[in-house]
């Protein structure tokens, strides 16, 4: 058994920014349950102030429940950059408003790009405040290892997978495992942007396997999947990836996990370890 050693010599560094978000909703507010029922739920975009990573995915009284700060930029173009160039673990930055000079570190990317700042920062700060990200990470890649591909990484989260090899495979730590039969929403988009849904709504399913237990900043794996182009159904094929929102209502939604490793079972393997989660591996909160 031996680490691994990633190539990054030859990776970009470049600033993004985007805003503070406003909470959004539909037009008349309600999201709908499995059975029909109807209910007004916050949940995405805006300060988010008792939901970290680290801090369950199940549970809340919300819908899609963002972690931390939502960041977007007005601009189409410029969004998709803030969106394609930044990865988890980019150190970000406050260049606006009473917070000005507080750092944070990108935990996730939805609909916008998930910051995770202390509790004494969210207090200063305010919708509309302008966060710059120091983006790095696209291209990394392990040169003994080709055939896997790896998404939305960044210098720091390769560091902090922990990945070990073993008899020609590599393996990373996750939290926990998901049947690729439950995997929804998110299916349809390129595995460069946003998530992918797991679908929550047969309860009872999600308590016997454990799922209902999952935390916001986990590493997952999904056996029998290709996420290189899309996310597709493939045996012998795995994903690595992250849980970055939280439970849903919807038919098939429930929390979002975000593709960061793919390639074939053969040379990507996992262990289960509760730990698994960049609250902790990424140094991000030492109370979680």
């Amino acid at each position: 058994m031996s680490d691994l050693a990633f190539e990054m010599g030859g990776l970009v560094e470049m600033a993004v920014t985007g805003q503070v978000s406003q909470p959004a909703m539909r037009p008349n507010g309600y999201a709908h349950w499995p059975d029909g029922r109807a209910d007004v739920l916050p949940g995405m975009y805006g300060i988010t102030y008792n939901a970290r990573v680290g801090d369950r995915a199940f549970g809340w009284a919300g819908d899609h429940v963002e972690p931390g700060v939502s960041i977007a930029n007005a601009e189409e173009k410029a969004d998709f950059a803030l969106h394609y160039l930044t990865c988890i673990g980019n150190e970000a930055t406050v260049v606006s408003g009473l917070a000005k000079g507080a750092r944070g570190v990108v935990t996730g990317e939805h609909a916008r790009i998930l910051v995770d700042f202390d509790a004494d920062v969210l207090d200063l700060m305010t919708i509309g405040d302008t966060v710059q990200i120091r983006t790095v990470g696209r291209g990394i890649r392990l040169a003994a290892y080709p055939m896997l591909e790896f998404k939305k990484t960044s210098p720091a989260l390769a560091r902090a997978y922990g990945l070990l090899e073993e008899n020609g495979q590599v393996i990373c730590p996750v939290a926990m495992e998901l049947p690729a039969r439950i995997m929804g929403s998110g299916a349809e988009l390129n595995a460069e942007f946003v998530d992918q849904d797991l679908m929550s709504g047969d309860r009872a399913l999600m308590a016997d396997l454990g799922i209902d237990q999952m935390r916001l900043g986990d590493l997952i794996a999904i056996r029998d999947v290709d996420h290189r182009f899309g996310r597709s159904f493939r045996p012998g094929w795995v994903a690595i990836c992250l849980c970055i929102h939280g439970d849903s209502i919807m038919t098939g939604h429930g929390p979002g996990i975000l593709t960061l490793i793919t390639g074939p079972a053969e040379k990507l393997g996992f262990t289960v370890d509760t730990g698994a989660n960049i609250a902790h591996t990424l140094n991000i909160r030492g109370d979680a």
